[in-house]
């Protein structure tokens, strides 16, 4: 009986180590949580949502998932909270729409994962951040001294956009306040180092990002591409920096992408 025991624990130790080397980081997630959506499927609305092409009726369906999330919105904002795994993960999706045309100018995407109480960390503590914004205003109207000058400006417009943005939607729920706050507290982070050295903003635009700290997740990353037009935000705090320069998956199924 005690073989037999043995034998079944082994198998089962097997099966457990397939499983767990057969998966990618999100699929190990998905097995071991049933109770909500994936990173990935979280991330949906941000990657999809097209700025200056997508409207809210566009956006809505994917931004909001009724099991999950809190939806709360204003005649130029969508945005949608969420926690799961015991409050261990809490996420925002928040999309800004011209007044005029009514198309998307500006997409979020927030991420928190505080320790897990459990053993198996899935993953530890980190904050990720990513936001597209379209440039107006004296953004592009400006002369700059120079191009540092210049990033540090549109580092300082995102700042001031997060913050009109989750203005317009935190009276719905305490979460979107504080979400705004943990935005701006990290993009203060980045702009205190940066008033400090304006030659470190020439390495925003690196593979690598720009490296500084921060008070709570210790470590973080940053990096801002910008063209003509449009400026994108890519930011990692804690354990997420750990894959900084991993490529993102951001392929959905052909029927998902025909929703827009």
């Amino acid at each position: 009986m005690k073989n037999v025991t043995l034998l079944v624990l082994a198998g089962l130790c097997v099966v457990f180590a397939v499983v767990l080397s057969g998966c990618e980081e999100i699929g190990v997630m998905k097995w071991f949580n049933k109770e909500g959506p994936t990173d990935k499927d979280i991330a949906r609305a941000y990657h999809l949502t097209e700025l200056r092409r997508s409207t809210a009726a566009d956006v809505l369906p994917m931004i909001y998932m009724p099991d999950h999330s809190l939806l709360s919105q204003s005649t130029k904002v969508l945005a949608a909270q969420g926690e799961m795994q015991k409050g261990n993960k809490t996420w925002l999706t928040m999309i800004s729409f011209d007044e005029n045309d009514l198309l998307a100018k500006r997409k979020y995407l927030m991420f928190v994962y505080d320790k897990p109480d459990q053993w198996f960390p899935v993953p530890s503590a980190g904050f990720r951040f990513d936001c597209q914004l379209v440039l107006e205003g004296e953004i592009l109207e400006e002369p700059y001294a120079d191009e540092n000058t210049r990033q540090i400006a549109m580092m300082k417009f995102a700042r001031q956009m997060v913050h009109d943005d989750i203005v317009e939607v935190k009276k719905d729920n305490k979460v979107f306040e504080i979400s705004g706050a943990m935005i701006n507290q990290s993009l203060e982070a980045v702009l205190r180092d940066l008033d400090e050295s304006p030659a470190l903003a020439a390495k925003l635009s690196d593979d690598a990002g720009l490296d500084f700290q921060h008070h709570s997740f210790d470590r973080g990353k940053i990096q801002m591409t910008s063209d003509e037009k449009t400026m994108t935000i890519k930011m990692r705090l804690g354990s997420f920096t750990k894959k900084f320069e991993k490529p993102e998956d951001v392929n959905y199924p052909p029927e998902l992408e025909e929703e827009q």
